[in-house]
């Protein structure tokens, strides 16, 4: 199949491939452990099978090239053809002792991609000179050679001689870095490693005195030759600080290590598998990138740092049937790709049919992306994805294709349009407080969601068990307040009913007197008995009274509890089941949860029903006949007047006051007083229960007060509760932001208490008369109080501490509240509800929500800018979003912010996300190419356009070692070169364009 980019430069860009930089060869100057007729022939089989395959190879030996000029000259014949790389790797050794009575160790690492490389670095070798026997050796093969035939005479073979003089060279430090200073091809070309153990490494320079020394041998090195994690940490600043590192040793070093094989079953095989990966081409310059940036560069390990699912990302994006793309398929690097370009190139159209090409764009479809534009010109034309895993999309670019509402977007787009519309200043504050809600939810794992869908759901799953409950204690609250406020009033009235009971004493006494006048002398035994028998009269009739009245309350009982099982037991289990429909519990198994009262109450209501029925018609007795013989008592004298019916009491005084009365007109008046005098008794007793109902309120109200204290106390709570529960929803995210520095350590979540200390105040001013003279006069001054005496405990007190403030405000302010009572106390029906609604306020806790807040460097999100808004969207997806592994593609995030917001805010997230997901971004922005050390660099191109179509669009790509592709991205970005130089001089490097 023709290649479709025919002569096109695209590059995949960095990946991580395995170096060996320090192997030695059959031949090796010092400790050959080879051996062997075949021993070359072996050593050529270990590199090309090693596995993982060794796509770099350091080729070392001591003061000498004669081994790589040899494997090179083996790879030009076709030999270790997966090989991309070999070069030179001249070990020697310093001056300088080690506590294991060796010497440091210092490796020149050569580029091999100029031609005269190796006559460039035998020059620089001749610089090196060591003084020994009274004579000043070179290091040349025939100066060591002589060297070692002074240091042991008794050699007589040139090889022996060579490895002997190779053996006793020792390099002086200041030596080695004044030739390395004084020449322009050996800083271009020659990186310095020297090794980190203290067997020949600098960490073998131990001695108090030699401190300096150290220093300077490992603040002369570019790379240390170290395996351990401990040791890879410390130089890359993580056990003390970036700037620590780079203060004492001029730049942060990354670590490599190598076989160093001196013998055959060592070559390839270092000790624990920790091989080398470098990130980049296997390019030299790929070295020269993993010095600039050592972390996301180089590593040490059986295998490279892991990243995205293969099935997670994009590994070709082909753009099918469109005549205008004149590179029709473009690879795509695992983690971060730049896709850079002048303006009208075709960035943003490569990012637009990516995102289509994932179902990922939106909707509704954004009128401005490039695909809405030109839809027109693209019928056709179509994107074919092609993942990691092998599986491929494919989509129609012209908007013919309507994803189904159920297809799940395959990567997550934050197209241009798309991150204005969030972070504007009129924009869409709830959808992004929607994202971040988005992000906590997925924060908790799937076993601690208790089966919800989304944050709201989680969060009424777990508070709205104290939201219902807070209703509950509310609504206890205001009946309480009623109870209370009934029975202060009761207080306020026991002298007046007092005197009610008095005057009416007095009525009866004056009718008792007036009738006692009409009795007829002679008949005063008579009426003596006549007064003995009315009273117990009046008596019966209250029994009788008492249980028509019983009779009365048992029948109205009787009809609620039919109400409660005909109507509100059946609307109060539907509205529990409509609460709890996340119980899942079956519709059958609700039965039980259907209202209704233990035992049969329906039998106790009959029995008492009848019971007062039969009591009624007890004391009321059968009619009694008129006696023929008014004389003859009815009843005896010595009968218990108590336990006679009322009946048979009423016919007695009827016969009684005709005796007493002398006339007709006499009996008439003597029976109207004692009728009245029986409805007086009959209202005297009325006042006298509610006297007594009266004095008992003073006792009454201290425990209602407790239980509304105790009751409001319950209300915060479940305030504190629901609280808590967000604070738990918040935790996962929030301990990870406590835990981290800088950018990401600036955003927070905040649950708070919202006082609406105006809204409570308005409420009771509306019950005031404000022109009152006192504390209360005038408009604000119940809020300026509540200010200063609630709002505290409202906000942030516990439940005691909220009780205790309003006790205290009550006490200080109430009798006074009381006084500027809008309706006058002269009409107590108005100042009985007056007083409800009175208590009813000043417990309300409607004012008061618990809200939560997204704050960013202490600010709530609705109240930033459009720009911080926009890092804050940027820190959800790049740090935060971490369960979302889907390929994250961004176009411009670099709009609205200033370069310095940039560098200090979005550069270290950019490097932290491609670690976890692919990052497709379109930038114009040096800053995010160079400093985000981007993976791949896609550089779009645009062409004249055609009419009625499309100009061609065509596309390069490579990374960042790729020294073509770092100069068009000094010549394109604004900034360019200039992000590089300051890149170098923060990390102390040199800067090579």
């Amino acid at each position: 199949m023709p290649d479709p980019n025919a002569g096109a430069s695209l590059a995949i860009g960095a990946q991580w491939h395995r170096w060996d930089p320090h192997v030695h060869a059959p031949g090796t100057k010092l400790n050959d452990q080879f051996g062997g007729a075949t021993s070359w022939d072996d050593y050529l089989d270990r590199l090309e099978q090693a596995q993982p395959t060794l796509r770099a190879i350091g080729v070392t030996d001591y003061y000498s090239l004669d081994c790589y000029e040899r494997l090179r000259a083996d790879k030009r014949a076709g030999r270790l053809p997966d090989c991309a790389l070999l070069f030179p790797n001249i070990e020697m050794r310093l001056g300088i002792g080690t506590v294991r009575n060796a010497f440091v160790n210092v490796h020149l690492l050569v580029s091999p991609e100029t031609d005269d490389h190796v006559s460039q670095i035998k020059r620089l070798l001749t610089r090196l000179t060591f003084r020994a026997h009274g004579e000043t050796f070179a290091c040349t093969p025939e100066e060591l050679v002589a060297l070692g035939r002074r240091s042991d005479p008794e050699i007589r073979d040139t090889v022996a001689a060579l490895s002997e003089g190779s053996r006793q060279f020792k390099v002086s430090l200041d030596q080695l870095r004044d030739a390395y200073a004084n020449s322009d091809w050996a800083q271009e070309n020659v990186l310095i490693a020297v090794a980190g153990g203290s067997t020949d490494g600098a960490s073998g320079v131990r001695d108090a005195a030699d401190r300096t020394l150290r220093q300077e041998i490992e603040a002369f090195a570019h790379i240390i030759f170290a395996s351990t994690p401990s040791q890879r940490d410390y130089w890359l600043g993580h056990k003390s600080s970036t700037a620590d590192i780079i203060g004492r040793y001029g730049a942060l070093k990354p670590c490599l290590h190598g076989s160093d094989a001196h013998s055959l079953e060592k070559v390839a095989a270092p000790d624990l598998n920790r091989y080398s990966w470098i990130k980049g081409a296997p390019h030299f310059d790929a070295l020269r990138q993993a010095q600039i940036e050592p972390a996301g560069r180089a590593w040490i390990g059986e295998a490279p740092p892991a990243t995205a699912s293969f099935s997670q990302v994009l590994s070709t994006v082909d753009l099918v049937d469109a005549p205008w793309a004149v590179t029709p398929r473009i690879p795509l690097n695992p983690g971060l790709v730049a896709i850079i370009g002048a303006r009208g190139s075709g960035k943003t159209a490569l990012a637009d049919a990516i995102a289509h090409g994932c179902d990922a764009t939106e909707d509704p479809p954004n009128a401005m992306s490039f695909l809405a534009r030109a839809s027109e010109l693209l019928a056709g034309n179509s994107v074919r994805l092609t993942w990691g895993d092998g599986t491929t999309d494919t989509r129609p670019l012209d908007g013919s294709y309507d994803p189904d509402a159920s297809d799940y977007p395959k990567a997550r787009y934050l197209s241009q349009q798309f991150v204005d519309g969030l972070c504007s200043a009129d924009g869409m504050t709830d959808a992004l407080l929607a994202e971040v809600e988005r992000v906590v939810f997925d924060a908790h794992d799937a076993n601690s969601r208790d089966g919800a869908v989304d944050f709201q759901d989680l969060l009424e799953a777990r508070v709205s068990r104290h939201r219902l409950a807070r209703e509950r204690e509310e609504e206890a609250l205001v009946s309480l307040s009623d109870r209370i406020g009934s029975e202060i009033e009761k207080t306020k009235g026991v002298a007046a009913l007092a005197k009610q009971v008095e005057d009416k004493r007095q009525t009866v006494a004056r009718y008792t007197a007036d009738r006692a006048r009409l009795v007829s002398k002679g008949t005063e035994e008579r009426a003596e008995r006549l007064a003995e028998v009315a009273t117990a009269a009046e008596k019966a009739a209250g029994n009788v009274r008492w249980f028509t009245n019983r009779e009365a309350a048992l029948l109205v009982l009787r009809d609620e509890v039919a109400d409660l099982r005909t109507n509100r037991a059946p609307a109060t289990l539907r509205a529990t089941k409509e609460r709890h429909k996340a119980s899942r519990i079956k519709e059958p198994d609700w039965a039980p949860f259907l209202l209704d009262y233990e035992g049969d109450v329906d039998a106790l209501i009959a029995a008492e029903v009848a019971s007062a029925r039969s009591g009624a018609a007890g004391w009321r007795g059968k009619p009694v006949a008129v006696p023929a013989d008014m004389t003859v008592p009815l009843i005896a004298a010595d009968a218990d007047l108590s336990k006679q019916t009322q009946a048979l009491l009423d016919a007695e005084v009827a016969r009684l006051t005709k005796l007493v009365a002398l006339d007709t007109d006499t009996q008439k008046r003597f029976t109207a007083l004692t009728q009245k005098i029986a409805a007086e008794n009959i209202e005297l007793g009325k006042l006298s229960d509610r006297l007594a109902d009266y004095q008992a309120a003073k006792d009454r109200i201290p425990p209602l007060l407790r239980d509304r204290e105790s009751g409001y106390a319950r209300v915060f709570d479940f305030i504190l509760a629901e609280e808590q529960v967000l604070r738990d929803l918040y935790a996962p995210i929030r301990q990870r932001l406590e835990a981290e520095k800088g950018t990401l350590g600036k955003l927070s979540f905040s649950v708070r208490r919202s006082v609406d200390v105006e809204r409570w105040a308005a409420a009771g001013e509306k019950l005031l008369d404000l022109r009152h003279t006192g504390k209360f006069q005038g408009r604000g001054s119940v809020a300026e109080r509540a200010e200063r005496g609630l709002a505290s405990a409202w906000r942030t007190g516990d439940a005691a501490a909220v009780t205790a403030a309003m006790a205290s405000f009550r006490d200080d302010n109430q009798d006074e509240l009381l006084e500027a009572a809008r309706v006058p106390k002269g009409n107590p029906v108005d100042y009985r509800a007056w007083l409800k609604r009175f208590a009813q306020w000043l417990y309300s806790t409607d004012h008061i929500q618990v809200r939560y807040s997204v704050d960013y460097d202490g600010t709530d999100i609705r109240s930033l800018s459009p720009g911080t808004r926009g890092i804050v969207l940027l820190l959800l997806y790049l740090a935060l979003d971490t369960e979302d592994d889907r390929p994250l593609i961004i176009d411009q995030p670099e709009e609205n912010l200033d370069p310095k917001s940039i560098f200090d805010e979005l550069v270290g997230l950019f490097i932290a996300a491609k670690a976890k997901r692919q990052v497709i971004m379109v930038t114009h922005n040096a800053n995010l190419v160079v400093n985000t050390d981007a993976d791949q660099i896609i550089i779009a191109e645009a062409g004249p356009r055609e009419a009625g179509g499309l100009p061609g669009i065509s596309y390069m790509a490579g990374g960042l070692e790729d020294a073509a592709i770092r100069e068009r991205v000094c010549e394109i970005l604004e900034g360019g070169e200039h992000a590089f130089r300051e890149r170098a001089r923060r990390l102390r490097v040199r800067f090579r364009r």
